[in-house]
């Protein structure tokens, strides 16, 4: 038995890189995929560098749900930038692969961006909250101090969060099985290939999945429990559709986000399949962080004003 688990040791020390397989049983949609998930990629990257630099320019973004979304838009460049580039050469090339410090460094970067994204979204509802429940407290309640410790206090938790957990994944051994079949160097595909008992992994995961995914959402709908009913005693046509107008993108994100996180990471061990949990990556990985900067813009009418005032002083620069 000591011999067996020498052996296993020495096939986990010698591994320095993984293959991710992910999708690669279906061949002919390779191509289909990278030049996908290339076209969201360069739609991510512009999408959110603009609603970052018009909440900057523009004065009247300056207020902390811009804060906050801008803080958003940046973590999805971030989150995006450490999976889908390795994922899109994976794509293409023969040889499948990436090394084992890489693979460690991207599930750190992803989880840990993941987990301030979640807690980032519960931030919001309750900034939304007190706007709308609160109007005439908003600018004591939610000041600079607060609303900068609030966007630091979303970072460090989830980058705890993802360093504990990687930490407590990567120390395992693999016994030398370094075949993820999944699209990155997801934290569930990779507790697949440990041969050791994970059972306070998995422990460790429940937990996090519980706090950074059902508490927040709990305090979420809890905070739009409060905003709905102050919506629907306004007297005013005009102050009810501004307040559905800014709290429907962030509900429209938060849906997105967390739906598929949730069937990620809470969904029964019966329903466990590879391709959906792919599939479900895609979504939440690739579609969501696409998607936001569209709600957020689409769906603000202070963004599409701040939008149409840097083209207006662009085109009045360019007929000077």
């Amino acid at each position: 038995m000591l011999q067996h688990r020498h052996m296993e040791m020495e096939n986990y020390s010698a591994v320095t890189e993984s293959f991710l397989v992910g999708l690669s049983k279906y061949p002919e949609l390779q191509f289909s995929l990278f030049t996908f998930c290339l076209i969201l990629y360069m739609i991510i990257l512009l999408g959110n560098s603009f609603l970052i630099i018009i909440s900057i320019l523009d004065s009247h973004l300056h207020t902390p749900m811009y804060f906050f979304l801008g803080n958003l838009s940046f973590l999805d460049i971030c989150y995006t930038s450490s999976s889908i580039p390795p994922m899109i050469i994976i794509f293409m090339s023969e040889r499948k692969s990436i090394s084992f410090v890489g693979c460690a460094l991207q599930m750190v970067v992803s989880l840990g961006l993941g987990s301030t994204e979640c807690v980032l979204l519960a931030v919001m509802a309750y900034d939304r909250y007190v706007a709308i429940c609160n109007p005439l407290r908003y600018p004591i309640i939610m000041n600079r101090m607060l609303y900068v410790h609030m966007a630091v206090w979303s970072w460090t938790i989830g980058c705890l969060n993802s360093s504990v957990q990687t930490v407590l994944t990567m120390v395992l051994p693999f016994c030398g099985n370094n075949v993820i079949d999944h699209l990155t160097c997801e934290l569930l595909a990779l507790l697949k290939l440990i041969c050791t008992d994970t059972t306070v992994n998995v422990l460790i995961v429940t937990i996090a999945s519980i706090i950074f995914l059902v508490i927040p959402l709990l305090l979420i709908f809890i905070s739009y429990v409060f905003i709905l009913h102050t919506i629907l005693r306004l007297n005013s046509t005009e102050g009810r559709k501004k307040a559905f107008s800014t709290c429907s993108a962030h509900l429209a994100v938060v849906i997105l986000f967390y739906g598929s996180a949730l069937f990620m990471y809470m969904k029964p061990k019966s329903k466990d399949t590879k391709t959906s949990d792919e599939i479900i990556w895609l979504s939440y990985g690739v579609v969501t962080p696409m998607l936001n900067p569209i709600i957020y813009s689409l769906r603000n009418k202070e963004v599409k004003e701040a939008i149409c005032k840097s083209l207006a002083r662009q085109f009045h620069s360019w007929k000077i």
